[in-house]
């Protein structure tokens, strides 16, 4: 009998290694996207317009990898960003075409990823590897109020709309987004007044993956689309592994 149940324990134990497999040598799966983020001179203003001349400069990454979700169509959503950086900040613009906006979760902090809201994974030196309760990675959840939310490191969610600046605008049938981000080494430490952002520089590279949530009226999301394909395991755990980041080169 205790036998029986040891070979039980074993097979559960194999089967759950099987669902999640394991990180490279390198921290990093295959197939991981490269991105190269033009230097600004100017920062960009962070409006919802994206009229400087420095996002020509940029090119556009495409959201095409459905992790969770039924097949849908153009006209319910498209997506695509880009990316450029001073020393200070990290800007991301999101062009997204969502034909239902939806923020049904008045309390930014309880089932923010049901309600339409764009994901910003940032990894501050390409690391890889686990980050749910650490600050190994970031995950970013930007809500349609501009506020950004992620799990700190006591495993609760919490608002860290103090990291990211955010804003957009309806733009035809397109939303325009903007985001500066403040970057923070895995040192961050919650609830502390002396966490300073790293300054950015040429050559550096960072873990970048983009995401977007997209409810049209359901209870819970309906797709989850986002810019790096998973190819095996759960798709929708870039919250927790930051190997499947893609790779966000600095260029000057």
């Amino acid at each position: 009998m205790i036998e029986q149940a040891s070979r039980l324990r074993t097979a559960t134990i194999l089967l759950a290694l099987a669902a999640t497999p394991a990180l490279p040598d390198a921290a990093h799966y295959e197939g991981r996207t490269e991105y190269r983020a033009p230097r600004a001179q100017v920062a960009p203003v962070v409006d919802g317009v994206a009229d400087e001349a420095v996002w020509e400069r940029a090119r556009w990454q495409e959201l095409t990898a459905r992790w969770l979700g039924p097949e849908y169509s153009s006209d319910d959503f498209e997506g695509r960003y880009k990316v450029v950086w001073t020393e200070d900040k990290l800007y991301i613009l999101g062009e997204f075409v969502d034909d239902v906006l939806i923020d049904t979760h008045r309390d930014p902090l309880v089932l923010y990823w049901d309600d339409d809201c764009w994901e910003i994974f940032l990894d501050e030196d390409f690391s890889g590897g686990e980050h749910w309760y650490n600050h190994n990675a970031f995950a970013y959840h930007l809500s349609l109020d501009n506020q950004a939310i992620d799990f700190g490191t006591d495993g609760k969610p919490h608002d860290y709309s103090h990291h990211v600046e955010s804003r957009w605008k309806q733009k035809g049938n397109k939303i325009v987004w903007e985001l500066a981000i403040d970057i923070y080494t895995d040192a961050y430490e919650d609830d502390s007044d002396n966490n300073v952002p790293v300054k950015l520089s040429a050559g550096k590279v960072m873990g970048l993956m983009v995401a977007y949530c997209d409810n049209d009226g359901s209870e819970f999301r309906e797709n989850f689309i986002g810019s790096e394909v998973v190819l095996s395991g759960p798709k929708d755990r870039g919250y927790k592994d930051a190997g499947l980041f893609g790779a966000l080169v600095l260029d000057e």
